[in-house]
């Protein structure tokens, strides 16, 4: 038998993440107050550098409020910011941390 190589076990690696259930999380209401009631456990604010974002949060960088999901964040999703209206993709920036970009059409 043969031992996979270092590229053949990162892309596997890869495939096991995208096939894995995404976790499910329970959002509570933020008191965040620009959106209207119904969309308020989906936003809150940003704490600055030492805040740790969860798995299901992604920092919106045009108007540095972090988004909540109630489902996991993986690279390639895409998300809506309602405050700022900007149509973002998931993303892994240099940390390792999940970043959102811009997208424009």
């Amino acid at each position: 038998m043969t031992e996979p190589r270092p590229e053949e076990s990162r892309e596997t690696d890869q495939d096991d993440s995208q096939e894995r259930p995404r976790q499910r999380f329970v959002l509570e209401d933020t008191g965040f107050d620009e959106v209207p009631k119904k969309y308020r456990r989906f936003y809150r604010r940003w704490d600055g550098p030492s805040d740790i974002l969860a798995p299901n949060e992604v920092l919106c960088p045009v108007c540095r409020l972090v988004m909540r999901s109630t489902r996991e964040l993986r690279p390639g999703d895409r998300l809506y910011c309602m405050p700022c209206m900007s149509r973002l993709i998931v993303g892994v920036g240099d940390g390792g941390r999940l970043e959102a970009t811009v997208h424009y059409e």
